[in-house]
């Protein structure tokens, strides 16, 4: 680790190290910059400390590679699903894409109470009134960010937003002043930020960006820069990494901001992606390794490819340089958020997540408790540009399932030892495996979470006709 480097980086915005103090009054800041498609190993952040696989060999992430110094980094989060809708549901609503029913992009979610449910910035608006919340860059879900409480925002902003094309076009590289609108999410951002210092009103700030997802856009100088770099021997597209770096100045620029308004010792600052990174480039031809090696697979599976994310979180009493091998994903954001804001309030009902509070404020060495047994990942339709086998998966503990629901085949794997997905259990550990899924499908059953039949595919899933949940 370079840590003059990094000193001399924090300098440059005159800052030091976080405090370890919660601030004594007031209620704190929180901002999850949630980043559209970047792999576990996509930044230049060892997600797992000491193992270089965990961190790419050719992107450069300078600015969060400071909030890894002044926080702690999970090695095992993940994101609630392999593809952004459901993922971007569950953070707002604390409850799996299973029980939402919502499990893939394009779904009907007519039957879900958008303006009833208990959503991050509600809660936090029970807990203090004057809390503002603001919601900038892609949003990807059906109701606007004002139904889920929100006071600002772009508004249901989608891919198409940030640049999007859906044809081959999206895998070449276009330079841009302002690539993937970053810029303008930043801009927004930091005139909601200055607002609600001016206002004295605590915050919830949600930055969406549409990078890294495609198309791969990028500054001039950032190409530049790239290009000048020995590529890695597993990521090589310049475009790519460019994209990366003009995201990463994005983190710099609020984590500057929040400095410069005097408000980094009461501010939570949470860096996550909505799902795991694209296998390949471009991302429909087929491919013997996977970008995202050594985990499995990517994007729209539930390998671990597609659902382990980077994910870093840096604020008032979580001790710098500090690391947690704790399993958290993104439904743990809801209730975490509000044991931090008040340890007192009691989360919401009907939740998936658990809060992590105490993880991050006792050194990484505590355990999630939630209202399920374990966490599971729903993909019950076939996906040729994936696996294209319905599955879900079921992590309790250290071990993972895989059901494929096409002919009921199991896989079982040890991640403490194997998040690589190289061995399969199930014949070793039947029993376990027994357990495992049939703890899986019971909570299929107690959440009615749409079931995969011959003919559902990505495009054809006909899960629009459940009445409303609750």
């Amino acid at each position: 680790m370079r840590w003059s480097w990094l000193a001399l980086m924090m300098l440059g915005c005159g800052m030091g190290p976080l405090h370890c103090d919660k601030t004594a009054t007031g209620s704190p800041n929180f901002i999850l910059v949630l980043v559209d498609d970047q792999a576990w190993n996509g930044t230049s952040v060892e997600m797992l400390p000491g193992f270089t696989e965990s961190a790419s060999d050719f992107h450069e992430t300078p600015h969060l590679e400071a909030l890894a110094e002044m926080g702690m980094r999970f090695s095992n989060a993940r994101a609630a699903a392999p593809v952004c809708a459901p993922s971007r549901y569950s953070i707002q609503f604390g409850k799996s894409p299973a029980r939402m029913r919502v499990i893939r992009v394009g779904m009907d979610t007519g039957h879900l109470r958008h303006d009833e449910w208990p959503t991050i910035s509600k809660v936090l608006c029970n807990i203090d009134s004057t809390y503002a919340s603001g919601h900038f860059g892609k949003w990807g879900m059906d109701a606007s960010p004002e139904i889920l409480g929100f006071d600002q925002s772009d508004g249901a902003t989608r891919n198409v937003d940030g640049g999007f094309v859906n044809n081959k076009t999206q895998w070449e590289t276009t330079l841009k002043e302002d690539p993937k609108k970053i810029q303008h999410v930043t801009q927004r951002a930091l005139d909601f930020m200055e607002g609600c210092k001016a206002d004295e009103r605590p915050f919830f700030l949600q930055v969406s960006h549409y990078a890294v997802h495609t198309s791969i856009e990028a500054t001039e100088s950032s190409f530049a820069e790239a290009g000048n770099q020995l590529p890695g021997e597993r990521h090589q597209h310049v475009g790519y990494a460019a994209m990366t770096r003009d995201l990463d100045e994005s983190l710099g620029q609020i984590m500057c901001k929040l400095e410069e308004l005097g408000l980094t010792e009461t501010t939570y600052v949470m860096y996550m992606s909505d799902n795991g990174g694209v296998p390949n480039i471009p991302g429909a031809k087929k491919y013997t390794q996977s970008l995202n090696h050594p985990l499995q697979r990517g994007k729209w599976d539930a390998m671990e490819g597609g659902l382990r994310v980077p994910f870093i979180v840096a604020g008032p009493g979580i001790p710098p340089a500090s690391h947690s091998f704790c399993h958290v994903w993104g439904a743990d954001l809801l209730p975490t958020i509000v044991a931090l804001a008040d340890s007192l309030h009691h989360p919401p009902d009907s939740l998936d997540g658990g809060s992590f509070s105490d993880v991050l404020l006792n050194g990484g060495r505590e355990e999630v408790e939630r209202p399920e047994n374990g966490m599971a990942f729903h993909v019950p339709y076939r996906n040729k540009i994936a696996l294209n086998r319905p599955h879900s998966a079921w992590i309790r503990g250290e071990y993972k399932l895989v059901l494929f629901h096409d002919n009921g085949e199991v896989e079982l794997f040890d991640l403490k030892t194997d998040f690589e997905e190289q061995f399969n259990l199930s014949e070793e550990f039947p029993d376990l495996a027994r357990e495992l899924e049939s703890e899986l499908l019971d909570y299929l059953d107690e959440v009615d979470a749409p079931r995969w039949q011959e003919g559902i595919t990505w495009k054809s899933a006909p899960f629009h006709s459940f009445e409303s949940i609750h």
